[in-house]
């Protein structure tokens, strides 16, 4: 079982006495066999790639020839860490079915389909077999190159390790590093529909960058590791980071829009709008047509289950965010299409980029003042019912040997005022479209502030009449109210 990034089995077969040309012809006679794509074919080997299936994501079989060896790789195309041994089976069974053609087929046959083979060679100038790694996936070779920016991928790593750096300084302050409080995450800069409607807009974007435990983190970055290398290269940089903040900011603001009280945080939705990217070149001509069909079955696979997987109950998994950077990412692969098509016009370029960045503004800054915030509202009066509140319990810290008379003016006056116009306040939530937990919440809350009224009666008249006569009603309605304060602060 293979491991690593991306995930491959790599074998040396010796040829011994066969001619390399005959053993390309039985090579490519058993790829076909076994039902595998033959994409590319020069002197030096060729590329195939197995069918989709469930035991397979279609993973690329290279075969490259020397004079007396043959060098068999089967690497996986999708993002998956593990091959659970595919990689070696594949090789296997292309080693098997080539015993099996060879005792087939004649050498007058190897002859006819070599002529014929010939004909489809690639020009030693486009043969990628013959040249060194030429993209950066296959110069990773430990822990650190995928931290190291390179030719071809420059922006990745720097994305990568601005994230890391983040989640680890958040560590240093002592936010968990499984599972972080919501507080802890809003004090960092997470997405919350009414802190972020509230005039804290830089949310949208602060967002993207903060993780919510380490096992978030690593799972994003590796999905980034792997859109990075592979899409990078075809961007550039000035696209590629311009695209992963803009489907970022998109993503946030579709997560805003949809959601009313969830906590959003991740880079995901940016990582989704890079798939949408990719996803829409794959769709075009600007790619090499020999990987484009194995690309686009697994990058698609993985996007739709990660979609189904967000919609189940209690995934605790911002399907919003995730759908809004994908949609924005495919925006964005068709608009660099005509940029892409001419790589070194700076001009299409950067004008296709601020083109985006405006279309995300005034699209982004329409829902933003066109989302409700009673939530927001809400809070804020909630504020003004924590200060009434204060004032009201002001009667508990009278010094004692207080007067009777300022006794039951401060009951009267304050207490019992303060309490009637917090249940006036708590009727006014009735306008507001809140979610019904909250509603719950209120519920609980003006029956709190009638009990108090009743227990502040009481003193009241105990306090006037001078007697205990009430003493056991007041301790009841103390017992009542401490059962709702249990309930509402969740401290059973």
């Amino acid at each position: 079982m293979a491991f690593g990034f991306s995930p491959k089995h790599v074998q040396d077969f010796q040829l011994d006495n066969l001619d390399k040309e005959h053993f390309l012809v039985l090579a490519i006679e058993a790829a076909l066999k076994l039902d595998w794509e033959v994409s590319f074919v020069s002197e030096t080997g060729f590329i195939a790639y197995t069918k989709f299936s469930w035991s397979s994501w279609s993973e690329e079989i290279t075969i490259k020839l020397d004079s007396s060896v043959a060098n068999l790789k089967s690497e996986c195309t999708g993002s998956q860490l593990m091959d659970w041994g595919k990689n070696k089976k594949n090789v296997e069974a292309l080693l098997s079915k080539l015993e099996v053609v060879k005792s087939l087929i004649t050498l007058e046959e190897i002859e006819s389909k070599l002529l014929e083979l010939r004909k489809e060679y690639i020009s030693k100038d486009d043969d990628v077999l013959s040249k060194p790694p030429s993209t950066a996936k296959d110069r990773i070779t430990d822990f650190f190159s995928i931290l190291k920016p390179t030719e071809g991928y420059f922006i990745s790593p720097i994305l990568i390790n601005l994230n890391i750096l983040i989640f680890i300084v958040m560590l240093i302050s002592g936010v968990h590093i499984l599972m972080p409080e919501n507080q802890d995450l809003l004090n960092w800069g997470a997405n919350f529909r009414p802190l972020t409607l509230e005039g804290q807009w830089w949310r949208l974007f602060t967002a993207c960058f903060l993780h919510i435990g380490v096992l978030h983190l690593l799972l994003n970055m590796y999905a980034l590791l792997y859109i990075g290398l592979l899409l990078e290269p075809y961007l550039g940089k000035s696209r590629f980071l311009s695209a992963y903040l803009i489907s970022g900011v998109a993503a946030s603001m579709t997560s805003l829009w949809w959601h009313d009280l969830t906590v959003s945080a991740g880079a995901s939705g940016a990582i989704f709008g890079m798939y949408g990217v990719f996803l829409a070149l794959l769709t075009t001509n600007l790619l090499d047509k020999s990987a484009k069909k194995a690309l686009l079955t697994s990058i698609a696979v993985f996007v739709g289950y990660n979609i189904l997987n967000g919609l189940k109950p209690n995934s605790g998994i911002d399907n919003a965010a995730h759908i809004g950077g994908l949609l924005s990412g495919l925006v964005i692969g068709y608009a660099f299409v005509p940029s892409l098509k001419q790589f070194e016009n700076k001009a299409i370029k950067f004008s296709t980029i601020g083109a985006l960045t405006v279309a995300l503004f005034i699209s982004s800054f329409t829902v933003y003042k066109s989302l409700p915030n009673d939530i927001g509202q809400y809070e804020k009066e909630m504020e003004r019912f924590v200060s009434m509140e204060s004032m009201a319990l002001e009667v508990y810290n009278l010094p004692e040997g207080t007067p009777n008379e300022k006794l039951l003016s401060e009951i009267k006056d304050r207490g019992l005022y303060y309490w009637t116009e917090n249940i006036k306040l708590i009727h006014s939530f009735k306008d507001l479209e809140l979610p019904l937990q909250i509603r719950v919440r209120n519920s609980k809350l003006k029956e709190y502030c009638e009990l108090r009224i009743k227990s502040y009666e009481l003193i009241y008249k105990a306090i006037d009449e001078d007697t205990d006569k009430y003493q056991i009603e007041i301790d009841e309605y103390n017992k009542k109210i401490e059962t709702i304060i249990s309930e509402l602060t969740g401290k059973q």
